[in-house]
């Protein structure tokens, strides 16, 4: 595995972004092999650390995730759709942020989708990462904090 270095100028936005995205994690699953190659072209550039899966059951394969990290996912996929898997990750209480992507209109699977986020192909980088980092922050927002201890006397 070799070294990849990111040069940006540190008033960039890139850079920025770099400098928040390290160490947060991103899955993209897809089964067309160049999109998940342009994708995670596009967001290691970014900063994120990438895992590229082809189908939902290859990414449900791995050890649950830890750590900040956000899926992208194919709405549309052989064997097990984008809606399925996030559906399937829940079930195994793995609620996961997803962020769907699609080359089609999204007027027939609007219901499967509920309040997450669709994007359309083709995807827009800064509009991808974005995204991404909404899809984040509102996961953080929605976990239970610590819970407070009740002092009695």
């Amino acid at each position: 595995m070799g070294l990849s270095m990111h040069i940006f100028p540190p008033d960039s936005r890139a850079h920025l972004r770099a400098m928040t995205a390290r160490g947060r994690r991103v899955f993209v699953v897809d089964d067309d092999h160049s999109v998940r190659r342009g994708l995670a072209r596009l967001l290691v550039a970014a900063g994120f650390r990438v895992e590229t899966f082809e189908s939902g059951p290859a990414f449900l394969e791995r050890s649950p995730p830890r750590g900040e990290h956000c899926l992208v996912v194919d709405v549309r996929m052989p064997g097990m759709s984008g809606p399925e898997l996030r559906d399937a990750l829940r079930g195994l209480g793995r609620d996961s942020p997803v962020v769907f992507i699609t080359a089609h209109g999204t007027d027939e699977i609007e219901q499967d989708l509920g309040m997450d986020t669709v994007l359309l192909k083709p995807i827009e980088g800064d509009v991808l990462i974005s995204a991404i980092d909404a899809a984040m922050s509102n996961s953080l927002s929605r976990r239970p904090g610590p819970r407070a201890r009740v002092a009695r006397r």
